[in-house]
């Protein structure tokens, strides 16, 4: 199947629903992906997955190039037969990783250079490196080399960071033309990063400079860092209002469960997030009810399900006092069951999106959730 992008419903807020066909099967969108860092979503198996109904998983550039090595991924078969996972992964290009690694890397314009937080040994990542790593992990969609910042950020750090951005972008995407030019049509998409912290025009001078690039995809990184959710949302709304119609958009590192409608009223398409596993292996429950803290003591003899509201196989099962059983005896089952338990739930959201879109009521979706989530803990 070739890649191709199409929306077929649009909502008044300005939601899109569509469909992302790929080499590995189609993507209904909006969609949410599973975060699968080290080529394994946490705490789950692909049959789980697959089991789950996720389309679509992101994977980790950096840490796979670090280990296993992207040319053992390439010499089993690239990254789909290595990890037995039959459906599409997208793969980041490992610039927040490095970022996150600040005592580790210095960054200059010709890449990023670092020692591994394995073993200690130095590495030059630039904007070509990350490129060929991802065509060597065979993954559906590649995301090229940005450069990250903190949140706050002074506006010439952020000026710097924007013009490093498009010009890495450039040389990621000639060397993947040039590629794609002696191999035959590659089957991937390389997607832009739109950067330019909190600031409004710098996001629009992003988006605008990686426009004239022309990619077949298009995503809004640097957010979700630690500021307000209303500046999040301002942000994007900046970018999207400029991104083409027949494009696919990606807002990175998101969100709360009451959070996504947010963004994809604002034209979103597709987004990731570790926090539903992160939360499931510390004991946080997302419900239909707001969020269940399951190691409390009120649930010790509580024979209800997670979510009575739930359809998933745990919540089909299991009840509330022995999933707080678990956690309290440190049984690795507690991280499976929750995590089940939440990427289903993450899952459902956005498919009782894309429902509603189709019915031109998001809106009304979205405020029946913010206000289910501003009660609190269940």
């Amino acid at each position: 199947m070739s890649l191709s992008f199409s929306v077929s419903k649009t909502d008044p807020t300005g939601a899109r629903r569509g469909v992302l066909n790929t080499p590995h099967g189609a993507i209904q969108t909006p969609s949410f992906m599973p975060v699968g860092t080290q080529a394994t979503v946490k705490a789950l198996r692909q049959e789980a997955l697959e089991e789950l109904g996720a389309e679509i998983i992101l994977a980790n550039t950096y840490h796979l190039y670090l280990r296993p090595g992207h040319e053992l991924v390439r010499k089993l078969g690239g990254l789909h037969r290595f990890m037995s996972w039959p459906r599409a992964i997208l793969t980041d290009s490992g610039g927040y990783q490095v970022f996150s690694l600040s005592a580790l890397r210095k960054i200059t314009d010709e890449g990023v250079r670092f020692r591994s937080h394995l073993d200690g040994s130095e590495h030059l990542l630039t904007p070509e490196k990350a490129a060929e790593i991802q065509l060597a992990l065979g993954s559906d969609i590649a995301m090229v080399l940005d450069e990250c910042i903190e949140t706050p950020a002074p506006r010439d750090k952020a000026e710097s960071a924007v013009q490093r951005t498009i010009a890495w972008a450039k040389r990621a995407r000639a060397y993947f033309i040039d590629q794609a030019s002696r191999n035959g049509d590659l089957p991937q998409w390389q997607f832009g990063i739109v950067q330019g912290a909190t600031f409004p025009d710098l996001r629009r001078e992003s988006a605008r400079q990686l426009l004239e690039i022309d990619f077949p995809g298009y995503a809004v990184g640097g957010l979700a860092v630690g500021e307000p959710h209303e500046v999040t949302c301002a942000m994007t709304a900046e970018v999207t209002a400029l991104l083409p119609h027949d494009r696919p958009r990606y807002l990175m590192g998101v969100g709360r469960p009451e959070q996504i409608a947010d963004y994809v009223a604002l034209g979103i398409d597709m987004m990731d997030c570790v926090l539903p596993t992160r939360a499931a292996r510390h004991a946080c429950l997302y419900t239909s009810e707001g969020r269940v803290l399951i190691k409390n003591a009120r649930y010790a003899q509580d024979q209800n399900p997670i979510d009575a509201n739930c359809s998933c196989s745990v919540c089909r099962r299991y009840t509330r006092a022995y999933l707080r059983h678990l956690f309290a005896a440190g049984e690795i089952t507690a991280a499976i069951l929750a995590s089940h338990h939440n990427v289903h739930f993450y899952l459902d959201i956005m498919r009782q999106i894309r429902e509603a879109i189709g019915f031109g009521n998001l809106a009304e979706f979205s405020s029946e959730m913010h206000a289910r989530y501003s009660a609190g803990v269940a």
